[in-house]
């Protein structure tokens, strides 16, 4: 009976009611279900994942910020910090992405970039950076202004943020934070996580929610199961907890981690010839039997990196690995040696 469930699960589609669905593999950044994902919508808060991002790239979190009446123009959802109250900039960043503060948020901005306009100027430099080219930041906190224009991207946009920010092991530890007491100068905090799928789904690893009435529901989320780590973005989606939910279940039991390079037999001529780790990609069995991989060793002595793996799916490169080679430190001291001596000499005429 289990049997048959999880084919009916694989047979039919999910009914996913968002405007716009991206289910996306974080090591690869390969789309593996989308629905309009291409299509520009408002975003609200989840973007503040930007914010967080751009604040970690940008500044040392430990700093410690005298909070300013630049928050009091805050409305909305908010972590109620005072004028005056001295917190770290850090659990700004808690506050902001567990509880969703647009008080937090107007606080960084100011803080790292000395005004609103500076910091979207640092917003959409990175989106640029990462390939976000959909995407338009006029704000650390999403909301709307007052002639009602707000932050836009798409859900594909939005996905590869994610994958990218997810990178940085501080931002993964703030978005699968589920509880965080923080204390200042002048209180004492208690934030809980509004992603609700931390809490109730055992594989979630983070997200971001997101709501305004002009953009509805938005979410991004992240799990990882069996070595598959997958990030799911839904705009305008009603039932969002749930439908990523289902979405994780559907696409967990469709694909497998499989190991395509095995860093102990490379099968490769020049033995001193390398790679770091072992490689999985999140694949169908059809899929795994169809993987090309090609290595393509340069002509090079500018470093220690000799070439590429290039693996491939239906023509398309998935991932590419560098290839290392293994250097003599013994050897390099004695020509680094002997060059010394040869320069000596040189300097004397």
């Amino acid at each position: 009976m289990k049997k048959f469930i999880i084919l009916i699960i694989l047979l039919f589609p999910i009914n996913v009611f968002a405007r716009s669905v991206t289910v996306m593999d974080m090591d690869t950044n390969r789309v593996l279900y989308e629905e309009n994902q291409y299509d520009v919508r408002l975003i609200a808060s989840i973007s503040k994942i930007m914010t967080t991002l751009v604040t970690l790239n940008n500044s040392n979190i430990k700093d410690m910020v005298t909070v300013t009446d630049s928050v009091l123009k805050s409305f909305g959802s908010g972590i109620y910090i005072s004028v005056g109250e001295e917190i770290s900039l850090e659990n700004l960043l808690y506050g902001l992405m567990l509880r969703s503060g647009n008080d937090a948020a107007i606080q960084i901005a100011e803080y790292v970039a000395g005004s609103m306009d500076g910091f979207a100027e640092l917003m959409n430099e990175t989106a640029k950076s990462i390939g976000m080219n959909s995407t338009t930041f006029i704000n650390s906190s999403g909301l709307e202004n007052n002639s009602g224009l707000g932050n836009k991207s798409t859900s594909y946009d939005m996905a590869l943020l994610m994958s990218e920010a997810m990178k940085n092991e501080t931002f993964k530890t703030i978005v699968g934070t589920k509880s965080k007491t923080v204390k200042t100068n002048l209180k004492t905090y208690v934030w809980h996580n509004k992603n609700k799928l931390l809490s109730s789904y055992e594989y979630c690893t983070g997200g971001k929610t997101g709501f305004t009435e002009k953009a509805r529901r938005t979410l991004v989320t992240t799990a990882t199961k069996d070595n598959m780590n997958l990030t799911i973005v839904t705009l305008n989606d009603p039932n969002d907890f749930s439908n990523h939910k289902n979405l994780y279940e559907k696409y967990f039991k469709l694909y497998k981690s499989y190991k395509v390079l095995d860093k102990r037999n490379l099968n490769l001529d020049n033995k001193n010839y390398y790679i770091k780790d072992d490689v999985y990609l999140t694949l169908t069995e059809k899929e795994y039997k169809n993987i090309e991989i090609e290595p393509i060793i340069y002509n090079t002595n500018i470093s220690d990196i000799v070439g590429i793996y290039n693996i491939k799916l239906n023509n398309k490169t998935l991932k590419t690995i560098y290839i290392y080679e293994k250097i003599d430190k013994k050897t390099n001291k004695e020509e680094s040696f002997f060059n010394k001596i040869i320069n000596f000499f040189k300097n004397l005429f």
